[in-house]
């Protein structure tokens, strides 16, 4: 996909973080889009004059279908699907309430996994792309993190099945792999405070754009995976090398 210009685009949790950055570097780029976030105000601040903006709570039931149907109706395609929406949940996993561990995973897997079977037909029409914007949790996982690392494990496994069934219809499949980003992640996230230690660790995280611009730099070079910041991959390598040392040094962070 060399240009970006005229393509529709749609982008869920938009309104704020990683997802409104998205939204301006593709708009820049010249692309077409559709803006989902539950916060109409907040969506009403990021968007253009162009854009569509369909605020709503990807987990209700009739949500993801209204999306698609709207930008469809809009633009008259898809052409690129990029599931942002997500949330974290500060709790262990021997302290999580079942229910808030359900409520996260119906955001984290099952609303992308709905929309990207929505959208589907229209992306093999205009042999699109699906974005799907997991974390580093979801190859690393983290103690204090334990069912938002899940949530991005099941993600991170559906991106890769997802992209062998429909490579051969001309649809890419991406997967993201953030680090530390500079957004109201913490502020968002249910539970109690994360350790000092994960607190601090934001002194080294990267801004949303930079994890915007790498996103956008990965739709236009149709890649299979993209780590922002790239440096992340040793923490990944690390991991499938040395997962003892790995789960030692969290266990650190964990307890102080």
């Amino acid at each position: 996909m060399g240009s970006l210009e005229g393509k529709v685009v749609i982008i869920t949790g938009a309104s704020e973080g990683i997802g409104a950055c998205l939204a301006a570097s593709l708009r820049r780029r010249g692309a077409r889009l559709s803006l989902n976030a539950r916060n109409e105000a907040k969506l009403s601040r990021v968007a253009g004059l162009d854009d569509l903006i369909f605020p709503g709570d990807l987990t209700e039931a009739s949500v993801p279908s209204t999306l698609i149907a709207k930008t469809v109706e809009r633009f008259g395609r898809i052409d690129i699907l990029i599931n942002n929406a997500g949330r974290g949940l500060y709790y262990t996993a021997s302290t999580t309430p079942l229910d808030e561990a359900r409520a996260l995973f119906e955001l984290n897997l099952f609303a992308p996994l709905e929309l990207t079977q929505l959208a589907t037909p229209h992306l093999r029409q205009t042999r699109g792309i699906v974005v799907n914007v997991a974390s580093i949790a979801g190859h690393v996982s983290l103690p204090w993190l334990p069912v938002y690392s899940a949530s991005k494990f099941a993600l991170a496994a559906m991106t890769s099945a997802q992209r062998t069934e429909l490579r051969r219809a001309g649809v890419h499949v991406m997967g993201v792999f953030p680090g530390y980003v500079n957004t109201e992640f913490q502020m968002h996230a249910a539970g109690p405070m994360p350790p000092e230690r994960v607190l601090q660790g934001k002194r080294f995280a990267i801004s949303p754009e930079e994890c915007a611009e790498a996103t956008v730099h990965g739709i236009l070079q149709r890649k299979r995976t993209v780590v922002a910041p790239r440096k992340g991959w040793l923490l990944i390598w690390a991991n499938w090398l040395f997962p003892s040392f790995v789960e030692a040094q969290l266990e650190r962070a964990l307890n102080g």
